[in-house]
């Protein structure tokens, strides 16, 4: 059940918006042919819309818990290409929209995911984009764990932001050793949202970020985890590393996030620990996007 709250429009998009030559004019090409596809208006009456965008560039275990994924295999991207595609809920009150394309990279590094599932008489929803670097391994690990790790979390309803740091803890330090004898180096962001009953949880590792508009107000909900940040800085300095200008701001010369799954050779300073904000979904809740650096390099929170 979703209280009284409706729920509206989850858009999930994922490409390399900045390679464009007019990036507003494809921002606004997306948001017209998802208004068409899903017949949705963008007006305030809505009670809450929710929309998430994805750019291209924990021990115990409780009881199995049934979980959907909600996407068809057919709309993966593999490899590069397009993909749109839409989903609602049974009752109608929650539906999401998402397309995905590779940008100017030789091969598609990031991935998208939309689960929903039932805990405790509770329906729970878990939308999450991917930002890979380096390669597309860990970015689709997180596709296919992230999510079956955290419903599989004894704490997942009872205390949901440690479920959520721990899972993504424990799956990153699960990929790492999935990968400890071969030669890559693969990473990936993470951006999150976790709805349960009418109550939000948004976890972001890496440069993604999510935003809410409340009562016509852009509000982020995650801020970019960049090595120059003055709290990550800091921190990668206290762990005896160094943040340095290489175009932009690195750790060590080479990453330019502050923290990120897998990247082992930098683990000890690009750390998977998210940040985590809460927010209950109420009338004022108009809608929620998750997008990667590819959209919010060249687009402000305030667009949508």
């Amino acid at each position: 059940m979703l209280c009284n709250v409706s729920l509206r429009n989850i858009l999930l998009r994922a490409n390399q918006l900045a390679s464009f030559g007019d990036e507003i004019v494809q921002l606004k090409y997306l948001r017209k042919q998802l208004d068409a596809r899903f017949r949705a208006n963008y007006h305030l009456n809505q009670k809450f819309r929710a929309i998430g965008t994805m750019m291209v560039d924990t021990g115990a275990t409780a009881g199995p818990r049934a979980v959907m994924n909600v996407l068809p295999e057919k709309d993966n991207v593999e490899g590069g290409g397009y993909a749109s595609g839409g989903w609602k809920s049974d009752d109608g009150r929650l539906s999401c929209g998402y397309s995905s394309f590779r940008g100017k990279r030789a091969s598609m590094e990031d991935f998208f995911d939309v689960k929903t599932s039932k805990v405790d008489g509770k329906e729970v929803f878990m939308f999450g984009i991917f930002d890979g670097h380096g390669g597309s391994l860990a970015a689709e690990y997180l596709k296919e764990h992230l999510f079956e790790n955290l419903l599989k979390h004894p704490q997942f309803m009872t205390d949901t932001k440690l479920a959520i740091k721990e899972t993504y803890l424990k799956t990153d330090s699960d990929f790492l050793e999935q990968e400890s004898n071969t030669y890559r180096d693969d990473g990936s962001t993470a951006s999150t949202a976790v709805l349960v009953g009418s109550h939000l949880y948004v976890a972001n590792v890496g440069d993604s970020r999510a935003i809410i508009s409340k009562a016509g107000r852009a509000i982020a909900l995650s801020d970019d985890h960049k090595p120059n940040r003055s709290d990550e800085r800091k921190r990668i300095e206290n762990a005896g590393g160094v943040v340095m200008w290489a175009g932009t701001w690195r750790v060590g010369g080479v990453l330019a996030m502050s923290r990120a799954f897998g990247n082992r050779m930098l683990k000890q300073f690009v750390v998977a620990e998210p940040e985590i904000q809460e927010q209950e979904v109420d009338e004022e809740l108009e809608f929620l996007v998750l997008a990667s650096d590819g959209l919010w390099d060249v687009v402000p929170n305030e667009s949508f």
